[in-house]
């Protein structure tokens, strides 16, 4: 955090009044399309053609010289629809070793059902791919630090999807956070509600799904046996065996936002509690969980807490919301911005009111109002006043194409990446703890620098 004076001289910046901060681009994020040659084109693959398949395969092609040359899914239907969708020349496959061995791909998408990350991302890094991952990065805390030796034994490029990572909306809020604008951070509050079937993974299903278009086995490859059930397979993020839970689904775009701000390593403690309380469909994931997360003081920040919340049946309806809270003033996150609001405490502490002066000896009240009077000023006894700073998005910007795009122009000039792996499982890491603590009723100890449990 900056010194006091230099928040003072930010928020003298300011001015008088709220401020609404001008909502073209950062420099540093300016979206300008480059024109690349056709020796500069970029030709990916995706693994996985579900909800997040679809979306970001949709989101990468719209980043210049990207071009989808293959598919893969367990699904027919899914590898159907592909063709329909992308070009009865798309090369499709329910085998994604068959992708890895082709020369014609340079990237890998994964968006898979969270059981299969760590271990496509390894093979494709180790076949010559680039890799973007669907977060989280691993379904189990053990195989994050396999995935990042990966990545820095091959040094290929490697991109998670929390978009918020890439969000014009985050960089901004993180000036105003380092430039002091809250005062000393101390507390975080995060949620989302939700409030349908398909915000709680209720998804349609194929009128087609059995044994005989699914690759069942394939599916469960490395676990023991169990029989085709289209739940586990469509709606595979309410079962343990195959996702994460509202936590490494959730929790885990929260902590990414929360880490970019504040420069953390992550938290040293990790506790979460919940319930399976209305969406009794079979799952064996809370949909309601809290977590509450200690952040150790370190050189980039000072110690906070961390407070996450999803609930699956909210009567708040559909929002989300983070909340930085310092002791001067709050930044609380939106989906497409954010709202900068500012409490300061008066120099002169109060007397009188609620205050247990009353219950002394009247002499004793009129000598303690007579030496508060002496020592604060009219001036000393008010709160500073300062304007609040809101912020919206450009209407027509994308994170999530902007996350793909900084994963391109990696791929393309071996640039930094906003989300590799290591950032990644900071990330996904206490996520998946809360799980942990959540299932075994304790409280996890981790490592936020070596990444491990303790």
């Amino acid at each position: 955090m900056k010194t006091t004076s230099s928040r003072r001289k930010f928020i003298g910046q300011l001015g008088g009044t709220s401020l609404l901060l001008a909502a073209g681009p950062m420099q540093s994020l300016a979206y300008i399309k480059p024109v690349y040659s056709p020796n500069d084109k970029i030709r990916v693959a995706t693994i996985g053609m579900g909800i997040m398949g679809h979306q970001d395969t949709d989101s990468a092609l719209k980043v210049p010289g990207v071009e989808l040359v293959a598919a893969c899914d367990l699904y027919t239907g899914r590898l159907t629809r592909v063709k329909e969708k992308y070009g009865k020349n798309i090369f499709t496959t329910r085998d994604y070793r068959e992708l890895l061995t082709r020369k014609d791909i340079d990237a890998i998408i994964i968006a898979t059902s969270d059981n299969w990350h760590a271990r496509i991302s390894i093979d494709a890094m180790n076949s010559g791919k680039a890799v973007y991952c669907e977060k989280p990065v691993v379904q189990k805390i053990s195989d994050g630090l396999p995935v990042i030796a990966a990545q820095k034994k091959t040094n290929k490029p490697m991109q998670v999807g929390s978009q918020r990572v890439s969000s014009i909306v985050y960089a901004k809020a993180k000036e105003l956070y380092k430039s002091g604008a809250i005062g000393q951070l101390n507390c975080i509050e995060a949620s989302f509600d939700r409030q349908d079937a398909l915000g709680a993974w209720e998804y349609t299903m194929p009128i087609d799904g059995s044994p005989q278009t699914v690759d069942w086995d394939r599916y469960i490859e490395g676990m023991a046996k169990m029989p085709y059930d289209p739940k586990k397979f469509v709606w595979w993020r309410n079962y343990s065996d195959f996702g994460t839970g509202v936590a490494g689904d959730l929790f885990v775009h929260l902590l990414s936002g929360i880490h970019l701000v504040t420069d953390s390593l992550g938290p040293k403690t990790i506790f979460a509690s919940g319930q399976l309380c209305y969406w009794k469909d079979g799952r064996d994931v809370p949909d309601v969980m809290t977590a509450v997360m200690q952040y150790p003081e370190s050189k980039e920040h000072p110690a906070f807490q961390v407070m996450l919340r999803v609930n699956f049946v909210s009567g708040l309806g559909d929002k989300g919301v983070t909340r930085f809270i310092g002791s001067e003033g709050a930044l609380e996150m939106l989906d497409n911005g954010f709202n900068l609001t500012h409490s300061i405490m008066s120099k002169a502490p109060g007397i009188g009111g609620w205050d247990a002066i009353y219950s002394y000896p009247q002499a004793m009240q009129d000598e303690l109002m007579k030496q508060y009077d002496l020592k604060y000023t009219a001036e000393d006894r008010k709160r500073p006043e300062v304007p609040g700073v809101t912020y919206v998005a450009p209407e027509e910007y994308d994170e999530h194409v902007e996350h793909f795009r900084n994963f391109f122009d990696g791929v393309r000039n071996n640039l930094p990446l906003v989300e590799g792996p290591e950032f990644a499982f900071r990330a996904a890491a206490p996520t998946l703890a809360c799980n942990d603590s959540y299932f075994q009723k304790k409280i996890i100890n981790w490592d936020p620098v070596n990444m491990k449990v303790v």
